[in-house]
Protein backbone atom coordinates (compact mmCIF):
# COMPACT_ATOMS: atom_id res chain seq x y z
CA UNK A 1 0.00 0.00 0.00
CA UNK A 2 3.02 2.17 0.64
CA UNK A 3 4.44 1.64 -2.72
CA UNK A 4 0.67 2.59 -4.59
CA UNK A 5 1.04 5.87 -2.48
CA UNK A 6 4.39 6.97 -3.17
CA UNK A 7 4.02 5.71 -6.66
CA UNK A 8 0.69 8.35 -6.62
CA UNK A 9 2.74 11.02 -5.66
CA UNK A 10 5.62 10.43 -7.88
CA UNK A 11 3.50 10.06 -10.82
CA UNK A 12 0.39 12.19 -10.34
CA UNK A 13 -0.43 12.91 -14.13
CA UNK A 14 -0.48 9.16 -14.58
CA UNK A 15 -2.51 8.67 -11.75
CA UNK A 16 -4.81 11.08 -12.29
CA UNK A 17 -5.57 9.25 -15.96
CA UNK A 18 -5.84 5.54 -14.48
CA UNK A 19 -8.68 6.88 -11.95
CA UNK A 20 -10.45 8.99 -14.84
CA UNK A 21 -10.50 5.75 -16.99
CA UNK A 22 -11.33 3.97 -13.66
CA UNK A 23 -14.38 6.20 -13.42
CA UNK A 24 -15.33 6.32 -16.92
CA UNK A 25 -15.54 2.60 -16.73
CA UNK A 26 -17.70 2.38 -13.77
CA UNK A 27 -20.03 5.26 -15.41
CA UNK A 28 -20.45 3.18 -18.48
CA UNK A 29 -21.17 0.18 -16.89
CA UNK A 30 -23.80 1.62 -14.74
CA UNK A 31 -25.45 3.54 -17.68
CA UNK A 32 -25.73 0.61 -19.34
CA UNK A 33 -27.45 -1.67 -16.63
CA UNK A 34 -30.02 1.52 -16.04
CA UNK A 35 -30.93 2.28 -19.50
CA UNK A 36 -33.51 2.21 -21.05
CA UNK A 37 -31.97 1.09 -24.04
CA UNK A 38 -30.86 -2.57 -24.48
CA UNK A 39 -28.10 -4.35 -26.34
CA UNK A 40 -29.17 -7.68 -28.02
CA UNK A 41 -27.16 -10.32 -29.86
CA UNK A 42 -27.41 -11.62 -33.48
CA UNK A 43 -29.26 -14.27 -31.61
CA UNK A 44 -31.99 -12.72 -29.64
CA UNK A 45 -32.13 -10.19 -32.36
CA UNK A 46 -33.68 -13.02 -34.99
CA UNK A 47 -35.77 -13.74 -31.97
CA UNK A 48 -37.05 -10.45 -31.96
CA UNK A 49 -38.01 -10.34 -35.55
CA UNK A 50 -39.04 -13.95 -35.60
CA UNK A 51 -41.83 -13.82 -32.82
CA UNK A 52 -42.25 -9.84 -32.42
CA UNK A 53 -42.25 -8.80 -35.78
CA UNK A 54 -39.47 -5.82 -34.55
CA UNK A 55 -38.42 -3.88 -37.07
CA UNK A 56 -35.19 -3.09 -37.89
CA UNK A 57 -33.71 0.47 -38.08
CA UNK A 58 -30.58 1.05 -40.07
CA UNK A 59 -28.50 4.20 -39.44
CA UNK A 60 -25.57 3.94 -41.87
CA UNK A 61 -25.09 5.78 -44.81
CA UNK A 62 -26.54 5.41 -47.98
CA UNK A 63 -24.02 3.55 -49.51
CA UNK A 64 -23.69 1.56 -47.00
CA UNK A 65 -26.77 0.58 -46.48
CA UNK A 66 -27.31 -0.27 -50.22
CA UNK A 67 -23.74 -2.17 -49.88
CA UNK A 68 -25.92 -4.33 -47.87
CA UNK A 69 -28.28 -5.15 -45.74
CA UNK A 70 -30.40 -6.50 -43.33
CA UNK A 71 -33.49 -7.98 -44.54
CA UNK A 72 -36.22 -5.64 -44.82
CA UNK A 73 -34.09 -3.32 -42.78
CA UNK A 74 -35.69 0.77 -43.49
CA UNK A 75 -32.92 3.20 -42.91
CA UNK A 76 -32.96 6.63 -41.12
CA UNK A 77 -31.08 9.11 -42.79
CA UNK A 78 -28.69 11.45 -41.37
CA UNK A 79 -30.74 14.26 -41.27
CA UNK A 80 -33.64 12.73 -39.68
CA UNK A 81 -31.09 11.30 -36.91
CA UNK A 82 -29.71 14.90 -36.50
CA UNK A 83 -33.20 16.59 -36.24
CA UNK A 84 -34.64 13.45 -34.09
CA UNK A 85 -37.24 13.28 -36.59
CA UNK A 86 -38.47 9.83 -35.96
CA UNK A 87 -42.23 10.43 -37.83
CA UNK A 88 -41.86 7.86 -40.16
CA UNK A 89 -41.62 5.43 -37.32
CA UNK A 90 -44.62 6.17 -35.48
CA UNK A 91 -46.49 3.49 -36.26
CA UNK A 92 -44.21 1.77 -34.77
CA UNK A 93 -44.09 2.97 -31.35
CA UNK A 94 -45.09 -0.28 -29.30
CA UNK A 95 -43.14 -2.72 -31.48
CA UNK A 96 -39.93 -3.55 -31.24
CA UNK A 97 -37.20 -1.20 -33.00
CA UNK A 98 -33.61 -2.84 -33.36
CA UNK A 99 -31.05 0.21 -34.36
CA UNK A 100 -28.29 -1.11 -36.42
CA UNK A 101 -24.99 0.91 -37.06
CA UNK A 102 -21.82 -0.45 -38.37
CA UNK A 103 -20.38 -1.93 -35.29
CA UNK A 104 -22.63 -0.70 -32.57
CA UNK A 105 -21.29 2.86 -31.38
CA UNK A 106 -23.34 4.77 -32.77
CA UNK A 107 -26.72 3.54 -32.88
CA UNK A 108 -26.87 3.99 -28.85
CA UNK A 109 -27.04 7.31 -29.19
CA UNK A 110 -30.39 7.43 -31.60
CA UNK A 111 -32.07 4.93 -29.50
CA UNK A 112 -31.33 6.79 -26.46
CA UNK A 113 -33.27 9.67 -28.77
CA UNK A 114 -36.48 7.26 -29.94
CA UNK A 115 -36.84 6.38 -26.24
CA UNK A 116 -37.20 10.06 -25.08
CA UNK A 117 -39.39 10.21 -28.16
CA UNK A 118 -41.92 8.08 -26.63
CA UNK A 119 -41.09 4.74 -28.38
CA UNK A 120 -41.26 2.07 -25.90
CA UNK A 121 -39.27 -0.70 -26.78
CA UNK A 122 -36.41 0.05 -28.58
CA UNK A 123 -32.93 -2.32 -29.08
CA UNK A 124 -29.39 -1.71 -30.29
CA UNK A 125 -27.62 -4.85 -31.87
CA UNK A 126 -24.54 -5.28 -30.50
CA UNK A 127 -21.34 -5.10 -32.42
CA UNK A 128 -23.65 -3.81 -35.20
CA UNK A 129 -23.68 -4.63 -39.11
CA UNK A 130 -19.61 -6.51 -38.53
CA UNK A 131 -21.40 -8.83 -36.00
CA UNK A 132 -24.22 -9.23 -38.01
CA UNK A 133 -22.18 -10.43 -41.28
CA UNK A 134 -19.92 -12.29 -38.96
CA UNK A 135 -21.97 -14.10 -37.98
CA UNK A 136 -23.16 -15.23 -41.63
CA UNK A 137 -26.53 -14.04 -41.48
CA UNK A 138 -28.48 -13.17 -44.52
CA UNK A 139 -28.20 -9.62 -45.98
CA UNK A 140 -29.88 -7.98 -48.93
CA UNK A 141 -29.10 -5.95 -51.58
Amino acid sequence: MEQLIEFAGNHFLLSGIWLALVAMLVYSFISSMTSKVKEVNTHEMTQLINKEDAVVLDTRQAKDFKAGRIINAQQIKPEEIREKNFTKLEKFKDTPIIVVCAMGNSARGVASSMTKNGFNKVFVLKGGMNAWQSAGLPISR
